[in-house]
């Protein structure tokens, strides 16, 4: 009797579409180090481990800021080039930029990159993605356009205008792509008194961690009734946040005399309101991180976990998440059954998803966190604020990032690109799905639980 020897032969058709998600961005991934570790990539003298050339290129493509080399003196031109770039597609998305180019090739776009496209974005269906990749450059484009254009004449008088145009640029696509990398070695805490610089950049971030939906959503209809309630629970939940890290960051930093100490009124305002914007998702600071008072930084690590908003450049578990579990928290103490908000129901497997992100992304930052504190000779606070703003994608850092072993590079590379692809997707990529769906045909009795 003969045996039929099986052959496994590696199809992309066999992978669920977080896989191929997680693939992507793990090829740009491999593709940036290899550009990055070129002689050129960095100035005369500069030595670039594969390890640091790797950490660099998971922290641009993950747009989260963490860096192991100053951008500013460590990377030539053609280093910090690819590092744009690298933002620009992390920051966008994979998906989104591989249909511009079969767009531009005239491919059709078939129902499989139409599932990829969705998971890639975040979207509630698979109707429209097309359209939505699309209206996602476009924005991205105006958006950096004219961030860019404000800076260069900002800048122009100071700098030579080819410099002052590069500095623009960059800064416009790393900032609308909530990124953190700068050009000037210590972020912009050399403009932390500029309020044209402060305005614009804030302006980028908020505008990119909205997410495209509702930039869209907000240009058509335009009257806050008629949105959707997705973009109602991002709109009031962002500017909660920033208003209250705002007045947070103010008083509790007021009188520091490393940070907003030294200032005058109006600079102390302007840096308050910039330091308020950046934390949940984009990295960059205008005031010496490290030298905050140990509960504004803990403050800031919660504003980091919570991050952007879905189907936008930033990460963390959600404003929209955490915005359904506070809901859910709440009514659950009221007694009330259904999870209600601005006059429509959230159901409750949105509510378990969300709860599903919070737990996920807890228990990733533990873990990582209690290995690092096993490995690496650092206090809690500067490792957890580290591992957190990895996984927000964030960038903020107390200044342990090239200090970290290599192994702990290893470790914050893997939360970086967990925290962009995002925990669920993390999760369903490694397994084939994270909770059964619903309608399974089996339903169980229940049983009594003591809980609290």
């Amino acid at each position: 009797m003969m045996h039929r020897k099986r052959h496994w032969v590696f199809s992309i058709e066999r992978l669920t579409p977080a896989q191929v998600l997680g693939l992507g961005y793990f090829s740009v991934i491999v593709v940036g180090t290899l550009l990055l570790k070129l002689p050129i990539a960095t100035r005369p003298g500069v030595e670039l481990s594969v390890l640091d050339a790797a950490f660099t290129a998971t922290s641009a493509t993950c747009v989260t800021g963490l860096s192991v080399l100053n951008t500013a003196t460590g990377f030539s031109r053609f280093g910090q080039t690819i590092i744009m770039i690298l933002v620009q597609i992390g920051g966008l998305g994979i998906m989104t930029m591989s249909t511009l180019f079969a767009l531009l090739l005239g491919k059709r776009i078939g129902i499989r990159q139409r599932q990829l496209i969705q998971e890639d974005l975040n979207n509630i269906s698979v109707s429209g993605v097309v359209r939505m990749a699309r209206l996602i450059i476009e924005i991205a484009l105006i958006f950096e356009g004219i961030g860019a254009v404000i800076l260069f004449l900002h800048w122009v008088g100071d700098m030579p205008a080819g410099r002052a145009f590069f500095f623009a640029v960059f800064h416009a696509i790393s900032a609308f792509n909530n990124a953190g990398f700068d050009l000037f070695g210590t972020s912009l805490e050399g403009f932390v008194g500029d309020v044209v610089v402060n305005l614009v950049i804030s302006f980028l971030i908020i505008a990119g961690g909205l997410g495209f939906f509702v930039l869209r959503e907000a240009t058509v209809k335009r009257r806050f009734r008629m949105l959707s309630l997705h973009s109602k629970i991002v709109l009031v939940s962002t500017l909660v946040l920033i208003a209250g890290a705002f007045i947070f960051v103010l008083v509790a930093e007021y009188h520091n005399p490393m940070t907003l100490g030294p200032l005058d009124p109006g600079a102390k305002v302007t840096a308050a309101f910039f330091q308020a914007v950046t934390p949940r998702t984009a990295g960059f600071n205008t005031v010496p991180v490290g030298q905050m008072r140990p509960v504004t930084l803990f403050f800031i690590l919660l504003l980091m976990f919570i991050g952007a908003s879905p189907g936008s450049t930033g990460g963390g578990i959600k404003t929209t998440t955490f915005a359904c579990i506070m809901v859910a928290v709440g009514n659950s103490i009221k007694g009330q059954n259904d999870n209600v908000l601005f006059y429509r129901r959230i159901s409750e497997r949105t509510v378990r998803r969300s709860l599903s992100i919070m737990v996920l992304a807890l228990a990733l930052i533990v873990t990582v966190t209690m290995v690092l504190l096993a490995i690496e000779d650092l206090p809690i606070l500067p490792v957890l604020f580290e591992v957190v703003s990895a996984f927000g994608t964030v960038g903020l850092s107390t200044g342990i990032t090239p200090v970290l072993s290599g192994l702990g590079k290893l470790l914050i590379m893997m939360v970086m690109f967990a925290g962009r692809i995002g925990p669920v997707t993390l999760a369903l990529a490694l397994g084939r799905r994270l909770v059964a769906p619903e309608g399974d045909g089996v339903r169980y009795p229940e049983g009594p639980v003591v809980v609290g």
